[in-house]
C-alpha cells in the first residue's frame, strides 16, 4: 500500500478512536452480524463479509487474508478486526468502487473502431481558445491523465522557415512543434502503454511538410507507425500497437502555387477563414482554396512524399451529403470529423446509419467554434452512436469533462474502453442499435449514501462558512440514454464536517453499459451560490456492489487527498 494511503488510514484510525459514535448504525449492525460476541471479526468472518456483502464471491480465504494485512500494514500479526479497524478498511482506497488496483481487463485485440478512445481537442492550449498560451505543458498534463489522442495545429512560424503549434485565427502565443513532439515522446506511455494517436491540422507548404516528416521520424524513431497501406481494410488493435505513435490526418493534396504580387512582396499568403458550415469535416482546411489572388496557378505534385508516408490513419473529407459519406465501404476504412452541432443534426435522421458507420470506421467529434471559453458538450450523444473519438478541451472544467473522466476510469484507466456489444454487432435482418428505441429496464442500481469525511483535512476551515461548520448535501444522478436519466438530492446536514445522510436512491437502467453515475457534494449557502465540495463520475458497468469508499475530485478533476464518501451499491 502506498505511503499516502497509509497516512490517510492512520488519520481514520485516530479519528475513529476519538469519535466512535460517528460510525453509521448500519455499519455497526453489519460488524455485529459478522463478528464474535467479544467484539472482534476473525479472518473467516471477514472473508464471509467480503463474499456475502461486498459481492467478492470468488475471493479465496488466502486472498481475504492479503486484503486484511494490506490495510493493517503496521499490524500484520493481527488475525482479527475490532469495529474501528473494520471501519478503517471500509474507508480505505483498497475498498474502491472500481476494480482495485486498476488494471486492463477488456479484450484489447479488436480493431480501433471497437473502442471509445480518450481524445483531446486543441491539446496545446492552456486556457481559452482565443488568447491563452500554447504550451507543451498542456500536452504533458493530458497524456499523464491518460488521454490517448492529441491534436496539433501546425502553422509556419513568423519567418516561414519552421513550424509552430498554435490556434489559427486567434491571438494565442505559439509553441514550437519540436517542443511538443519531445513532450509527447517523453510522456506518451506514462499513464498507459496503449497507442497515442496524433491528429494533425496541416497549414503547411510542401517544404515544411517535408521538414515535419523529418522531425517526427527523428523524435519518435521506431515507436512511430509508418509504411502502412494507403487504404486499410481494417484498423489495427490497441494491443498490436502498444507503445506506438500513430499519425492521423488527411493526405496532402496537390500544392497549388500562386505567384501573386502580394506573395512576391513579402512572402506571405493571405487566407480567408472558411465559415463553420463550409469547414464541416475539413479538419485540415484546403490551404489555398480561398486565396485572394488566384492568378498564375500551377501545380507541383507530391513534393513531400515522406510526409504522406507518415499517415497511418487517413482522415477523409465528407463529400456528397450525409448518406454518401455514411456509406460503409467493405474494402477500406477511414476517419471522418464533424463538430458537435453537425452530429446533433445528423443523428435526428441518420442515427442508425452513424452507428453502422462507426462499427468499422472512426468518427471524431469536436467542440463547436463558439466555445471560446474551452467549455465542452454532452459526450453521450457521440458515445451512444458509437463515435470513438469524442474530442474534448481537456484544459477546461465542468460537468461534461467530469463525464469524460468518468468513462475513462473504466478498463484500468488505459484510455481505451471497449464499446458495448450492441454498438458493434448487427441483429436480425442486419439491423443495428437505434438509440431512440424504447427498451425494458435491464437492472436497477440502488445507491445508499452513508456519510462523508475529509473536508476538514483538505480544505481550509474558512473555505465554507467562516463562523460555523459547513452544511453539506449530495447531488446524485445518472447520465446515459434519455430513458435512464434520474437525479436526486439528499437533505442538508447542518454544521458538521462529518455529515451522515443514510439516504437511499434507485436508478432503473435500460442501458447500464452506457450509464455513468454522477455524484457531487455541495455546501448549502442560503444568500449566495452553494459552494462546491467535491465530485466524481463512475462507469456503472464497472461498479462493484457492496459498501465502498468513493474518493472525490476537485473542479478540474484532481483527486483530493482525504475527501470521500461511504456508499453502498446494490444491483437488483
Amino acid at each position: 500500500m502506498s505511503k499516502q494511503t497509509y497516512s490517510v488510514c492512520c488519520c481514520f484510525k485516530r479519528r475513529f478512536k476519538l469519535k466512535e459514535a460517528e460510525v453509521p448504525s448500519e455499519i455497526k449492525d453489519l460488524f455485529r452480524n459478522y463478528s464474535s460476541k467479544n467484539g472482534s471479526m476473525n479472518l473467516e468472518q471477514f472473508h464471509n463479509f467480503l463474499k456475502e456483502v461486498q459481492g467478492e464471491d470468488k475471493l479465496t480465504r488466502e486472498e481475504a487474508e492479503t486484503v486484511m494485512k494490506s490495510f493493517l500494514n503496521e499490524h500484520k500479526h493481527l488475525k482479527s478486526l475490532n469495529l474501528g479497524e473494520f471501519f478503517m478498511y471500509l474507508t480505505s482506497q483498497i475498498n474502491s468502487p472500481l476494480p482495485y488496483p486498476p488494471q486492463v481487463h477488456q479484450d484489447m485485440n479488436a480493431p480501433f473502431s471497437h473502442y471509445f478512445i480518450y481524445t483531446g481537442h486543441n491539446s496545446y492550449l492552456t486556457g481559452n481558445q482565443i488568447s491563452s498560451d500554447c504550451s507543451e505543458v498542456a500536452i504533458v498534463e493530458a497524456l499523464r491523465r491518460g488521454v490517448r489522442v492529441i491534436e496539433l495545429d501546425m502553422w509556419p512560424n513568423s519567418t516561414k522557415d519552421n513550424v509552430d503549434i498554435r490556434h489559427g485565427g486567434a491571438v494565442t502565443s505559439p509553441v514550437e512543434l519540436i517542443k511538443c513532439l519531445r513532450a509527447i515522446k517523453d510522456n506518451a506511455f506514462v499513464a498507459s502503454e496503449y497507442p497515442v494517436i496524433l491528429t494533425l491540422e496541416d497549414h503547411l507548404t510542401p517544404d515544411l511538410q517535408a521538414k515535419v516528416a523529418e522531425m517526427v521520424s527523428k523524435v519518435f524513431g521506431d515507436t512511430l507507425v509508418s509504411s502502412t497501406p494507403e487504404h486499410l481494410v481494417e484498423f489495427p488493435s490497441p494491443e498490436s500497437m502498444k507503445r506506438r505513435i500513430i499519425i492521423s490526418t488527411k493526405p496532402p493534396k496537390e500544392y497549388r502555387e500562386t505567384k501573386s504580387s502580394k506573395e512576391e512582396e513579402d512572402g506571405t499568403i493571405q487566407v480567408n477563414q472558411p465559415s463553420e458550415e463550409a469547414a464541416w469535416g475539413k479538419e485540415i482546411p484546403d490551404f489555398f482554396e480561398n486565396l485572394e489572388d488566384k492568378e498564375n496557378i500551377h501545380y507541383r505534385q507530391n513534393l513531400a512524399p515522406e510526409y504522406k508516408h507518415l499517415i497511418a490513419i487517413r482522415a477523409e473529407k465528407m463529400k456528397g451529403g450525409i448518406k454518401r459519406w455514411l456509406k460503409v465501404d467493405t474494402k477500406h476504412v477511414h476517419r471522418v470529423s464533424l463538430n458537435e452541432e453537425k452530429l446533433e443534426q445528423a443523428v435526428i435522421t441518420h442515427g442508425t446509419d452513424i452507428v453502422r458507420f462507426n462499427q468499422r470506421n472512426l468518427m471524431r467529434i469536436y467542440p463547436k467554434g463558439s466555445r471560446i471559453d474551452s467549455s465542452n458538450y454532452n459526450p453521450l450523444i457521440g458515445w451512444m452512436h458509437g463515435a470513438q473519438m469524442v474530442a474534448f478541451n481537456m484544459q477546461g472544467v465542468g460537468r461534461p469533462l467530469w463525464l469524460m473522466q468518468g468513462l475513462f476510469r473504466a478498463n484500468g484507466g488505459c484510455g481505451y474502453v471497449k464499446k458495448p456489444d450492441f454498438l458493434l454487432k448487427c441483429g436480425p435482418n442486419n439491423q443495428v442499435f437505434d438509440p431512440k428505441m424504447n427498451l425494458p429496464v435491464k437492472k436497477t442500481l440502488k445507491v445508499k449514501i452513508f456519510m462523508g469525511e475529509g473536508w476538514n483535512l483538505d480544505f481550509r476551515r474558512t473555505h465554507f462558512d467562516f463562523y460555523s461548520p459547513p452544511d453539506f448535501y449530495v447531488k446524485i444522478a445518472i447520465a446515459g440514454v434519455s430513458a435512464d436519466l434520474r437525479r436526486y438530492k439528499t437533505k442538508v446536514i447542518e454544521d458538521n464536517w462529518l455529515p451522515v445522510w443514510n439516504e437511499e436512491f434507485e436508478f432503473p437502467l435500460t442501458l447500464p453499459e452506457l450509464a455513468l453515475l454522477r455524484i457531487e457534494v455541495h455546501e448549502f449557502d442560503m444568500p449566495d451560490k452553494d459552494d462546491f465540495a467535491g465530485q466524481t463520475c463512475l462507469p456503472v458497468s464497472e461498479l462493484k456492489s457492496g459498501i465502498r469508499a468513493i474518493p472525490l475530485y476537485d473542479y478540474k478533476g484532481d483527486k483530493y487527498k482525504s475527501v470521500k464518501l461511504l456508499v453502498r451499491f446494490q444491483f437488483i
